[in-house]
C-alpha cells in the first residue's frame, strides 16, 4: 500500500518536473518568433524608406527652385517653399500639360479596354472550350512572353508604316485588342478555378457560348479584371519607347513624352519639371487608392484558384 500510495506522487513529481523543462522551451519559441517576426517588420520599414525616399525627393524637389535642388548639404525641406512651381506648370508655353494629360488617359484607357477584352475572350476560351491542340497553342501562346519587344519592333513598324498608319494612336492602341499573354494567362488560370456546374447549368438552359461568357463566366472574375485592368494602365501610362517612335505631332504626346520634351527645352527649370513629374504621378496613386481592395483580392484568389 506505501508503494501504491508513493508511485502516483513519484509520477505526478516527474510529470510536474517535465512540465518544468518545457516551459523554457515554449518561452524561447515564443521570444525567438516574436524577434522574427520584429525583424521582418524592421526590413519591410528600411524596404518601404529606402523606395520611398525617390518619391519623397521629387515633391520637396518640385517646392524649390534650381540652386537648392543642387545645393550641399542637401536640403529636406525647401525653405522658401516655391508653391508657384505647380501653377506655372500648368500654364508653360509651349508645355500643353492639360492635353498632354488628356492623352495619357485616352492612350492608357484605351490600350485597357482592349487588353482586358480580348485577354479574357482568349482566356475563356483556353480555360472552358475543348478544341484539339488547346495545350499546345496555349503553350505558344504563353511562350511569346520570352521575346524582347524590340525584337518585335522593327517587322512592326514597317507593317504600320505600310498601312499609313504612322503618327496616329493606331499602332499603339490597335496590338492591345489582340490580347496580351501575361493576361491571358492570368485570367485563364482563374477561370479553370470556377466551378464547371455553372456552365453546364447555362448551357442546359439553352444559352449559348457568348452568352455563357457575357453574362454568366465574365461577371464573376470582377475581381482579376480589375488587376489586369489597373496593371495595363499604369504599364501604359508609363510607356515612353513606343509613342516616341509612332507620334509625329506634339499635341499627340502622352504625358511620358511630354515631360521629355519639356526637359529637352527647359534643361535649367529642375522645380518646373519636378512639378510636372508630381503632377503626372497623382492619377496613379489616385487610382491605386481607388482600387487597392480589388488588386489585392484579385490577386489573392488568382494566386488560390486552379
Amino acid at each position: 500500500m506505501r508503494r501504491r500510495q508513493i508511485t502516483p506522487q513519484c509520477h505526478g513529481g516527474a510529470g510536474h518536473f517535465r512540465a518544468d523543462l518545457r516551459r523554457p522551451r515554449h518561452r524561447r519559441l515564443h521570444v525567438h518568433r516574436d524577434l522574427g517576426a520584429v525583424a521582418q517588420h524592421v526590413l519591410l520599414l528600411a524596404v518601404a524608406v529606402a523606395l520611398l525616399v525617390p518619391f519623397y525627393w521629387m515633391i520637396i524637389s518640385a517646392l524649390k527652385d534650381t540652386s537648392q535642388v543642387f545645393a550641399r548639404p542637401l536640403q529636406w525641406w525647401p525653405t522658401p517653399a516655391r508653391w508657384d512651381n505647380f501653377t506655372r506648370a500648368l500654364s508653360y508655353p509651349g508645355f500643353p500639360f492639360l492635353r498632354f494629360l488628356w492623352n495619357s488617359f485616352f492612350y492608357a484607357g484605351a490600350v485597357s479596354f482592349g487588353t482586358v477584352l480580348s485577354s479574357a475572350a482568349v482566356g475563356y476560351g483556353f480555360a472552358c472550350l475543348r478544341f484539339r491542340g488547346r495545350e499546345l497553342l496555349f503553350g505558344v501562346t504563353v511562350s511569346t512572353m520570352l521575346i524582347p519587344a524590340i525584337v518585335l519592333f522593327i517587322p512592326s513598324f514597317v507593317l504600320f508604316k505600310s498601312l499609313g498608319l504612322l503618327g496616329t494612336y493606331a499602332p499603339l492602341i490597335g496590338p492591345a485588342f489582340l490580347g496580351n499573354a501575361f493576361f491571358i494567362f492570368l485570367l485563364r488560370q482563374f477561370f479553370r478555378g470556377l466551378p464547371r456546374e455553372l456552365a453546364d447549368a447555362a448551357r442546359i438552359d439553352g444559352a449559348g457560348e457568348f452568352r455563357l461568357f457575357w453574362q454568366i463566366m465574365l461577371p464573376q472574375v470582377r475581381a482579376p479584371l480589375i488587376v489586369a485592368a489597373i496593371l495595363s494602365f499604369v504599364w501604359t501610362w508609363h510607356e515612353f519607347f513606343g509613342p516616341l517612335i509612332y507620334l509625329m505631332d506634339r499635341h499627340q504626346y502622352p504625358l511620358s513624352l511630354g515631360l521629355f520634351a519639356f526637359r529637352g527645352q527647359h534643361t535649367t527649370e529642375w522645380g518646373l519639371m519636378m512639378a510636372a513629374a508630381t503632377l503626372a504621378t497623382l492619377p496613379l496613386i489616385a487610382v491605386f487608392c481607388l482600387t487597392q481592395r480589388y488588386i489585392v483580392s484579385g490577386i489573392t484568389l488568382t494566386g488560390i484558384k486552379g
